[in-house]
């Protein structure tokens, strides 16, 4: 009598078990199969819903196979749209930085070619223009 009641609770049990799994992660047969396998066979289909049927939630084994792989949620979560976002951050300063040297580089031959032009005029005391300041 008690051998009964106990096969009969680990057949509710496999039942319900099998009833709750999702479909894509059920191993070996469909999921319709394993629940006329445990009705049928009420001790046998049990133990082997158990045994080859049930989810492998270890990690390994072929359920973390069948499992859907989902991309991420939000683009902020996707290290592939980071990395780029990363790549363009770092272009533009690169750009920034080359623009800076360049307009450097144009100040400093700028002021060396302002620095080798001779000084106008012919050498002589400043004319009367220069000196005294204009009248309104």
């Amino acid at each position: 009598m008690l051998g009964a009641l106990v096969a009969l609770a680990v057949t509710i049990y496999a039942l319900i078990q099998c009833a709750q799994t999702p479909a894509h992660r059920v191993r070996s047969i469909a999921k319709p199969g394993w629940i006329v396998a445990i009705i049928l066979l009420p001790l046998i289909g049990a133990c082997l819903w158990f045994w080859l049927g049930r989810p492998n939630d270890s990690g390994s084994g072929r359920a973390t196979e069948q499992r859907p792989t989902r991309g991420p949620a939000a683009p902020d979560d996707n290290p592939e749209f980071l990395r780029t976002l990363e790549t363009q951050r770092r272009q533009r300063a690169k750009d920034e930085e080359l623009r800076r040297r360049e307009a450097e580089l144009k100040a400093r031959e700028a002021k060396e070619q302002k620095d080798q032009q001779p000084p106008s005029g012919n050498g002589d005391l400043p004319s009367d223009r220069d000196t005294n300041p204009p009248t309104a």
